[in-house]
């Protein structure tokens, strides 16, 4: 595979940077096997930012870990910036992920001894490569981090901590960033900062972000939304509201 800036140059606005195709996830066997993802087929374009959203025991997390290379489906297809996944070893999806993915996690996952600035370069460190310090000084400033970069996790906002992890995922410029809750962890203010940030960056860094989400307010900020029920995709919302969302969720069986 290319290296990441390789991969968003080679493919367009308008083309898929990752897709599903007739994906199916099993676990366990016989009378306690559970299908949690169904002939799953969907594919997320170069700049766009799309909820997966249902409720509890749909599929959304799942679908999320298997495009992500964080679990291996039972069958079908995955296929990011040109290489299938599901051919991949072990070291090589590590590799994939290291080099090519972001993740946003609900929890942070911000390492307690290091600072703003460390946490964010470690990926980076990790797999040996350079950070762009002018792209850096821009997410940083965007997202109202400047001076805060010398400080612990214990020594921020929940917020601020959330933002560190946002800079994180995004300084590499990866191919695609999954976001797994995001605002789980944050109040109303935060919440809209943070979304209101993550569209931003698909449509002006042309990054593709994926989010699983419960929370129903978030549509408003995305430009898609999945609604799984039963580890199938019921609904393929473009543009969606609030309302629309609620509804569809309510028709998955959701709240």
């Amino acid at each position: 595979m290319t290296n990441t800036q390789s991969i968003n140059q080679t493919i367009g606005q308008g083309a898929d940077v990752i897709s599903a195709a007739h994906l199916v996830k099993i676990y366990g066997e016989g009378d306690t096997q559970v299908r949690a993802l169904d002939r799953v087929n969907a594919g997320f374009k170069k700049g766009t930012f799309t909820a997966i959203m249902g409720p509890s025991g749909s599929g959304k997390s799942t679908l999320m870990h298997c495009l992500a290379g964080l679990d291996r489906a039972t069958s079908g297809q995955i296929l990011l910036g040109g290489s299938h996944l599901e051919g991949m070893d072990d070291n090589a999806l590590t590799t994939l992920r290291r080099d090519h993915v972001g993740f946003i996690f609900q929890s942070f996952n911000l390492l307690p001894t290091h600072t703003a600035k460390e946490n964010i370069l470690l990926p980076l460190e990790l797999a040996g490569r350079k950070v762009d310090k002018v792209f850096m000084a821009s997410l940083v400033k965007s997202l109202g981090l400047t001076g805060r970069l010398g400080h612990r996790p214990s020594q921020l906002s929940g917020g601020e901590q959330q933002r560190v992890a946002v800079v994180r995922a995004l300084v590499g410029r990866p191919a695609v960033v999954f976001a797994d809750e995001p605002t789980g962890a944050l109040d109303t203010r935060n919440s809209h900062h943070l979304l209101s940030y993550l569209r931003s960056a698909s449509r002006t860094e042309g990054q593709t972000i994926i989010m699983v989400t419960h929370d129903t307010k978030a549509a408003s900020y995305v430009d898609r939304a999945l609604i799984l029920s039963d580890g199938q995709i019921r609904e393929d919302i473009p543009s969606p509201t609030e309302d629309s969302v609620i509804t569809a969720m309510r028709f998955a069986g959701g709240e």
